[in-house]
């Protein structure tokens, strides 16, 4: 079990750039539930198209695994053989807890987990790729190479599972999103201070970009196919298909 996030319940000043700290990770599960709505069902429904999408022989990615929830779900959705996955994170306190989460797991699927960025991880060999809630803390101007590397890395058929807060062009879009979205947030038990610091935190560390931005970069990374597949306010996930036929 988790603690409970109080990260951001008091403080002075200017909150301090959110990074994925010891402390963040002693927390995280409660606070990527109570902070992303359908987190939960978005975890439920992987395993239906890692299922279909894994493919003998091959790799699964999990790039920004953190604690290892999507690596897990991916894991008992395996029913190929000879499918090994590959799990990574930035954060050496996220990958020291994951390993150890991992390890208690009874799986026969092989995972291991790295230390890594995935702009310098080599994707090879992939059948799905899982980027959940990863690209957003990724510099913009590095998106786009690594989208097309993650392309150039799967075999033909494969998918990349991609989730991430998005932007609205349409100010009364984007302000009705998020009042709903801090609605949630304060229904989760969230103080509007903690909601206020959070936000003042991820400010310039999380860039999100509109689903039109995100359609556009994946058919230039090479993807034959992009799928809407779930929103729940303004956190949304896409499959993207790559060809059966390669390049």
């Amino acid at each position: 079990m988790s603690e409970r996030d109080r990260i951001y319940t008091q403080g002075q000043g200017p909150a301090a750039p959110f990074e994925f700290s010891e402390a963040v990770v002693r927390v995280f599960p409660d606070m990527i539930e109570r902070s992303v709505p359908g987190y939960r069902l978005l975890l439920e429904l992987t395993p239906l198209m890692v299922r279909r999408a894994v493919q003998p022989g091959s790799r699964i990615y999990d790039l920004g695994c953190s604690l290892g929830a999507a690596t897990l779900a991916a894991r008992r959705a395996v029913g190929v053989d000879e499918v090994e996955i590959i799990a990574a994170d930035t954060s050496p306190d996220m990958v020291e807890r994951c390993r150890e989460i991992l390890a208690a797991d009874n799986s026969r699927v092989p995972v291991e987990v790295l230390e890594a960025d995935a702009c310098e991880l080599p994707i090879e060999n992939a059948s799905v790729v899982m980027m959940y809630f990863t690209l957003q803390f990724i510099a913009p101007e590095r998106r786009s190479a690594l989208l097309a590397k993650i392309a150039r890395g799967l075999r033909p058929g494969g998918v990349l599972l991609l989730a991430e807060k998005l932007a609205f062009e349409l100010e009364s879009t984007q302000a009705w999103l998020d009042t709903h979205h801090h609605d949630f947030k304060r229904a989760q038990g969230y103080s509007d201070l903690e909601i206020a610091r959070k936000r003042q935190a991820l400010e310039n560390v999380l860039v999100p970009e509109t689903r039109e931005a995100h359609h556009a970069r994946l058919r230039q990374a090479g993807f034959d196919q992009v799928i809407d597949w779930f929103q729940c306010f303004n956190f949304a996930a896409f499959a993207a298909v790559r060809g059966e036929h390669g390049d």
